[in-house]
């Protein structure tokens, strides 16, 4: 992989999290500059700068992580430089590969999806190109391999599903071990202890079912037996559909709204 610098613009919470994982990673020594006017600090290994520096050459790769909102402000600092990005790397949601081309003229363009859990390697990533060659698309890849699942997509509109999916998922999972440790309080439980109970179920199950060769559905009719508490409660769960109806329109709902900013991109 080529050693030229990285321009990280933006480290929020997603873009912290995969700076985290990149310098993490055993053998990373790719220079970094992490473009950030709130950001506090940075761990050790990455050059912080509070504007994007004026009169520079382009960087070797550009990571575009800072709101979708903030594409029009981030395309005009870049208006008057020469060149281009041979890489560009954007996690910006909703934002098109055709607009992404026109603001920045990179080399080569990449979609990013990652996910929070790239702050623990134990993220996913969607990536997606419709220019890249195989050696480009092995760098990319090895790009946010540190931070967990890579999973290349076939096509670019399929990334409004990919984000409701994957890159909102940890924030709908995380509501549903609230509602587990809520509804373990009420049954008498203290509150701490079944917060703990909820995190420390979802979490060993999540491993079971990643590590089992068998589907979710047959994982879960595995823990009930007939008649029994399981049961008991999946039959509330599955009752006329209620849950996959409920995750359809949970999924729907971001899966437009991904749609909406993508319209606003192409407008702006």
């Amino acid at each position: 992989m080529s050693q030229g610098a990285l321009w990280l613009l933006g480290a929020g919470n997603m873009g912290g999290a995969m700076l985290r994982g990149w310098l993490a990673s055993p053998g990373w020594n790719r220079p970094i500059i992490v473009i950030d006017p709130f950001v506090a600090d940075l761990p050790a290994g990455a050059t912080l700068l509070r504007e994007i520096p004026k009169g520079a050459d382009q960087p070797d790769i550009l990571v575009l992580a800072v709101k979708p909102q903030q594409l029009g402000d981030v395309r005009s600092a870049f208006a008057d430089k020469s060149g281009s990005p041979r890489l560009l790397l954007s996690i910006l949601a909703g934002v098109e590969i055709a607009t992404l081309l026109d603001a920045f003229g990179a080399d080569v363009t990449v979609r990013a999806m990652p996910n929070l859990p790239v702050s623990i390697g134990e993220g996913v990533t969607a990536l997606f190109s419709n220019d890249a060659d195989d050696m480009v698309r092995d760098e990319a890849a090895q790009l946010v391999a540190p931070l967990g699942l890579v999973e290349w997509i076939g096509e670019e509109k399929l990334f409004d599903a990919v984000t409701a999916l994957s890159g909102c998922g940890p924030g709908f999972l995380f509501r549903f071990v609230e509602a587990m440790a809520d509804a373990g309080t009420a049954l008498g439980l203290p509150a701490d202890q079944a917060l703990r109970l909820a995190i420390a179920t979802v979490k060993g199950s999540g491993l079971l079912a990643a590590q089992s060769p068998e589907s979710p559905a047959i994982l879960a009719d595995r823990v009930a037996s007939p008649g029994g508490s399981t049961r008991e409660g999946l039959n509330v769960l599955d009752a006329d559909g209620r849950l996959k109806a409920l995750m359809r329109e949970t999924l729907a709902a971001a899966a437009r709204r991904n749609a909406e900013l993508a319209a606003a991109a192409r407008a702006g």
